[in-house]
C-alpha cells in the first residue's frame, strides 16, 4: 500500500517528494483512473467503478460496470460522459454524477478481444477505442441508424462465436461462463452497435494499448482541430485525423486517416501517453519515456526514468509525472509549457532532468491522473496493490520547498501537526510531550488572531488550560454576546507496537474519506472546527460575538485540577452567555445529532488491609485469620442486589421522571435504529436498553488488586476500583457520602481486626441541557442547513448504494461532501422543522451514558446554559484502535460553528 511516509530515491534540492495526503483503499487492483471537477473514478481488476468526492474522499459510487476488469477510463472534455473499456467486448458511457449507464457499445467482429483504450471527441461526438486484435473502432453517439434492441442477436453476450462456439458434429460448445456479479451490472439507456465499416484494421501490429484526442497538438491539422493519438504494442505511435464517413475501396469508413507514425524503428510497446502542446511524450516497456514533436516528426529526448515498465504519464503545472510497474512515481522538468513556461535564460540541456523519484506504491503503478481541487494540486496513483494515493504539491511552479500551508487546508494542515502531540495526560512519562501540544495550540490560536493566555494552577502538578479569546466586531462590546468553547486536547493512550493500529496513531492518515490518528475524534479535530469555524467568520467580517476557547489537558484522566484553575481566572475568563462542546458522537454512521444529556460518575478505590505482613495460606491460615481479600468481597457483594440494583440507602430517590417529551425522542430514535436494521432486538427492547444506559445509574466493579506474588498467599493488602455512574438528580457529594457510609457501616459489622479506606478518585457531575432553549435551536438549524437535503423525500433517493444528494461543503469552499455519506440512505420519521419553506427531518437529541466533568461545573460557575454536538460517527473508535474521522464530517462541523458563532 501506499505509505503516508513515502521513501525518497531521488530528490534534487530544493524539490521534495510530495506528501501523502489521503489514501483510498480498495479490494482490487485499481487499473484506470480518471479525475473530473469534484470526483475521483477509478476502474478496478473486478470490473467494478468506485467514486470517491474530492475534498472529503468519501466514497460515492461503487458499482459493477464490466463483466471483466476495466482497462480504460476517459473524461469527456467538458464532464458530462464517462467513458469505459474492458477486458470484455464493451464499451460502456456514464452519467459522471448519477453513475446511470447511459450508453452501451460493442462491436460485431469476434476475436476482437480486450479493449484495452478509449476515447472520444466532442467535436465529432464520437467514440474510439483500440482493441487486442490490434484494431481501432469508432461511433457516433448521435447516430440513430447505430441504436438496436438490447436483445439484439448480435450482443456479444448472444451471438455465436464462430471459435468458442463451435462443436464438432454430435458435440456440444463450451457453456459460457456466468457470475451473480454480472447481475449488478446497470441497465443501459441506449445500445449502440458499431457499423462492422467503422474500423481500422491493423491501426497497428500490436495490441492498441494506449489513445487519447487533443487539439492543435501538430501543424498537419487546423489549431482547433481534433486528432486522435494512438500507441500500440509495435512500438509505434500514430496520430489520426478525424471525422470522415465516406467508404474506401476497402469497404471501411474513412473515419480515421493515419497522418503520422512515430517510433517505427523502437518495436517497444507504448504503454502511456501525455501531450504537451506539440510535445508528445510516450511512456515505453523497460521505464524508458520519449520525447517527440509533433510538428516536426523529430524524437527529441529519450528519459530513462524507471526500472520497471511506464505505465501512466500526466503533465501537471509545468512538470511531467510519471509512475512505473516497479511501484515509483516520478516528477521530471520541462520546457514550453504555457502558463508555466520557465525563464529563457534556464539551460534548457537540464530540462527533463527527475526530481524526485520515491516509492509510491508497495506494488505496480497502473494509472494515475492530475488535478487541481479547492486550490490544492494533487497527484493521483492507482496500482496492483489496491490502494489509490493522493499525493499532494506545492502550489505553483516555483521550485522552493512547499509548506504545509500551500500544499492542503490549513485546517487539516493543524490537525496533521495537532495530532503529532502524545499528549497522553494518564502517564507521566508524556508530561513534556503535553506540555509542547499546549504550547503548540498557543502559537495556532495567537497566529489566527487571538489573545492567549496560558492557566495553571501553581499548587497542582497539572497540565495548563490553553484560553484563547477571539473578539467580535460588535460595538460597544457589552452588547456582545460572549460563547465559550470548551474542549481537551490530552488523549488516551495508543501503542501501535502492542495493539492493533494500521499506521502510527500519532501521525495523521487519510484513508477512505477518513482521517485515522490518536484524539482525531476525540477531541482534536473537533477543536480545529471549532477554531477554523472562528477564523472564516474574522476572515469574512461577519463575527459579532465574542469567542472565547477553553482547552484543557487532562480531561481524559479526570479533569484533575480544571475547576480549580477555573475558579482562579474567572475573573479573565470573563462573563459566559453560552457554553458549547463537541466531544461525542452520532447514535449510529448515518444520522446527525445533538446531546442533552450525560451521566455523572464518581470513582472510587476501596482498600482493606491487614496490621501485619503477607501470610502463607498453608502454614497461617485459619479461621481465625480476618483475609483482607474476603473482607473485600464481602464488601463488593453489598453493594449490589437482584437484577443488579444498587443497594445504597435512597440512591434511587432523586431521579427525574421520564416526561412525555423525552418518551418522544427515545421513540424519533428506536423508528431510526429499527429502520437501519435491528430485527433480532424488539423495539421495546432497544429503547429500554438505551434508557437503562442513558437515564438510569448504574454501579461498576472494574477490578480487584493485592498485594504479594501469584501463590498461595493469604495477601495483606487488597482494593478495588469502582464507578458510580450517575444520572441528573442525583448529587453526586450526596452519593458520596452515602457510599463511604454504608461501606463503614457494612464493614464494622464484619467484625475484622482488618482497617478499611474509601479514596475518592474522581467525580463528574451528571447533567442535563434543554432542548428547547436558543442555543439547542439554533444548533438544530446549523445541522439542518449543513447536512442538507435532510427531508424524508431526498432521504430515499439513493443511487448505486449511496445518496445522489450533495452540500456546498463548508463555508469557504473546502468540501463538496455528500449529504448522508456512504450507503443506502434511510427514510426517517421524525417530527420536522421549516427550512425557506421546505418541510426537513430535525436531527436526533440523544443522551449518552460517558461522562464529561466539566461541562456541569462550566454551566453553574458561569451561569450559561450549555450544547453538546457530536461531530463524529458511532464507528469513530474513540479510545480503541485505529480511532477515525470521517473528512466530510469534518468539514460539515466547521460550518455548523461557523452557523452557530455567527447567529449566537
Amino acid at each position: 500500500m501506499a505509505t503516508s511516509a513515502p521513501t525518497p530515491i531521488l530528490e534534487i534540492p530544493p524539490h521534495t517528494t510530495p506528501q501523502l495526503h489521503h489514501n483510498l483503499k480498495h479490494d482490487n487492483s485499481v487499473l484506470a483512473l480518471v479525475v473530473g471537477n469534484d470526483s475521483i473514478y477509478a476502474g478496478t481488476q473486478n470490473g467494478e467503478i468506485v467514486v470517491w468526492q474530492l475534498g472529503t474522499f468519501q466514497k460515492v459510487h461503487h458499482i459493477q460496470a464490466h463483466k471483466r476488469s476495466v482497462m480504460c477510463l476517459f473524461l469527456s472534455d467538458d464532464g458530462s460522459l464517462l467513458f469505459s473499456s474492458a477486458s470484455d467486448p464493451i464499451v460502456n458511457v456514464w452519467c459522471p454524477r448519477s453513475m446511470n449507464r447511459l450508453y452501451e457499445i460493442y462491436s460485431t467482429n469476434d476475436s476482437f478481444g480486450d479493449i484495452f483504450s478509449v476515447s472520444y471527441s466532442s467535436q465529432h461526438e464520437t467514440v474510439y477505442y483500440g482493441a487486442q486484435n490490434t484494431s481501432i473502432q469508432w461511433v457516433s453517439l448521435k447516430d440513430p441508424s447505430r441504436r438496436v434492441s438490447h436483445d439484439s442477436p448480435n450482443h456479444p453476450d448472444r451471438r455465436n462465436h464462430r471459435f468458442f462456439d463451435s462443436r464438432a458434429v454430435g458435440g456440444t460448445s463450451t457453456p459460457r461462463p456466468t457470475d451473480e456479479r454480472y447481475e449488478l451490472i446497470p441497465r443501459s439507456h441506449t445500445v449502440l452497435e458499431t457499423d462492422k465499416r467503422a474500423n481500422m484494421l491493423f491501426a497497428h501490429f500490436g495490441y492498441v494499448y494506449c489513445m487519447l484526442v487533443t487539439k492543435g497538438s501538430t501543424a498537419y491539422t487546423e489549431p482547433d482541430e481534433d486528432v486522435l493519438i494512438s500507441g500500440g504494442g509495435d512500438g509505434t505511435i500514430k496520430v489520426w485525423k478525424l471525422g470522415g464517413r465516406e467508404i474506401g475501396p476497402d469497404g471501411y469508413e474513412k473515419g480515421i486517416e493515419e497522418i503520422m507514425v512515430l517510433g517505427e524503428e523502437d518495436a517497444v510497446s507504448v504503454m502511456s501517453l501525455a501531450t504537451d502542446g506539440s510535445f508528445l511524450y510516450s511512456g515505453r516497456l523497460g521505464g524508458k519515456i520519449e520525447l517527440w514533436d509533433l510538428d516536426t516528426k523529430q524524437k527529441l529526448r529519450s528519459i530513462k526514468a524507471h526500472k520497471g515498465d511506464v505505465m501512466a504519464l500526466q503533465m501537471g503545472w509545468g512538470y511531467l509525472w510519471s509512475a512505473s510497474r516497479a511501484g515509483t512515481a516520478c516528477k521530471h522538468n520541462t520546457v514550453h509549457y504555457g502558463e508555466y513556461q520557465r525563464d529563457s535564460a534556464e539551460n534548457v540541456s537540464q530540462k527533463y532532468q527527475c526530481l524526485t523519484q520515491w516509492k509510491a506504491h508497495d506494488g505496480k503503478i497502473l494509472s494515475s491522473a492530475v488535478t487541481t481541487y479547492d486550490g490544492n494540486q494533487m497527484y493521483i496513483t492507482g496500482a496492483s496493490d489496491n490502494n489509490v494515493a493522493i499525493w499532494m504539491l506545492k502550489q505553483g511552479p516555483a521550485t522552493e520547498q512547499p509548506s504545509q500551508e500551500e500544499e492542503e487546508d490549513m485546517m487539516l494542515t493543524s490537525l496533521r501537526e495537532f495530532v503529532s502531540f502524545k499528549t497522553i495526560s494518564s502517564r507521566p512519562e508524556y508530561a513534556e510531550d503535553c506540555r509542547r501540544g499546549a504550547s503548540f495550540l498557543r502559537g495556532l490560536f495567537k497566529k489566527l488572531g487571538a489573545d492567549v493566555d496560558m492557566l495553571s494552577n501553581e499548587d497542582t502538578l497539572h497540565h495548563p488550560v490553553v484560553l484563547a479569546k477571539f473578539s467580535g466586531k460588535l460595538e460597544p462590546a457589552e452588547k456582545r454576546k460572549r460563547i465559550l468553547f470548551y474542549g481537551h486536547y490530552d488523549v488516551v493512550p495508543a501503542d501501535a507496537k502492542k495493539s492493533r493500529w494500521n499506521n502510527d496513531p500519532f501521525q495523521l492518515t487519510g484513508t477512505n474519506g477518513y482521517l485515522y490518528g490518536r484524539g482525531v475524534s476525540d477531541n482534536k479535530g473537533p477543536i480545529m472546527a471549532a477554531l477554523y469555524a472562528v477564523t472564516d467568520l474574522v476572515q469574512a467580517k461577519s463575527l459579532d460575538s465574542d469567542i472565547v476557547f477553553l482547552i484543557e489537558g487532562q480531561e481524559e484522566s479526570g479533569s484533575c485540577g480544571f475547576k480549580e484553575t477555573v475558579r482562579k481566572y474567572k475573573d479573565r475568563i470573563g462573563h459566559i452567555d453560552y457554553i458549547l462542546l463537541a466531544n461525542s458522537y452520532w447514535i449510529n454512521d448515518d444520522t446527525p445529532c445533538l446531546t442533552y444529556g450525560l451521566r455523572g460518575v464518581m470513582h472510587a478505590t476501596v482498600c482493606v488491609e491487614s496490621r501485619g505482613p503477607d501470610l502463607h495460606s498453608g502454614v497461617d491460615g485459619s479461621y481465625m485469620v480476618n483475609e483482607p481479600l474476603s473482607d473485600l468481597m464481602m464488601l463488593l457483594t453489598k453493594l449490589k442486589g437482584p437484577r443488579n440494583r444498587v443497594m445504597l440507602p435512597g440512591f434511587y430517590d432523586g431521579i427525574l421522571p421520564l416526561t412525555a417529551e423525552e418518551e418522544a425522542r427515545y421513540d424519533d430514535i428506536i423508528s431510526v435504529l429499527m429502520e437501519q436494521g435491528n430485527d433480532n432486538v424488539s423495539a421495546e427492547t432497544l429503547k429500554a436498553n438505551l434508557m437503562a444506559r442513558w437515564r438510569e445509574p448504574n454501579l461498576t466493579h472494574h477490578k480487584v488488586k493485592v498485594s504479594g506474588p501469584d501463590g498461595s498467599l493469604i495477601s495483606s493488602h487488597a482494593n478495588a476500583k469502582i464507578s458510580v455512574r450517575l444520572v441528573p438528580g442525583q448529587e453526586v457529594e450526596e452519593v458520596t457520602k452515602s457510599l463511604t457510609s454504608f461501606l463503614e457501616k457494612e464493614f464494622s459489622n464484619l467484625e475484622s481486626d482488618n482497617k478499611l479506606s474509601v479514596q475518592i478518585d474522581n467525580q463528574a457531575e451528571p447533567w442535563l441541557g434543554d432542548p428547547s432553549n436558543y442555543i439547542f435551536r439554533t444548533l438544530e438549524e446549523a445541522l439542518v442547513q449543513a447536512w442538507a437535503p435532510f427531508s424524508d423525500e431526498a432521504s430515499n433517493g439513493a443511487s448505486n448504494g449511496a445518496s445522489n444528494g450533495t452540500s456546498n461543503g463548508t463555508s469557504n469552499g473546502t468540501s463538496n461532501g455528500t449529504s448522508n455519506g456512504v450507503g443506502t440512505a434511510k427514510k426517517v420519521n421524525m417530527n420536522g422543522i421549516s427550512i425557506n419553506g421546505t418541510r426537513v427531518r430535525k436531527p436526533l437529541y440523544i443522551r449518552e451514558g460517558g461522562s464529561i466533568p466539566a461541562i456541569r461545573f462550566l454551566e453553574k460557575e458561569f451561569s450559561a446554559p450549555a450544547a453538546h454536538l457530536p461531530c463524529g460517527q458511532s464507528s469513530d473508535s474513540a479510545h480503541l484502535d485505529n480511532e477515525r474521522l470521517r473528512v466530510v464530517n469534518l468539514m460539515k462541523s466547521r460550518e455548523i460553528f461557523t452557523y452557530v458563532f455567527k447567529k449566537l
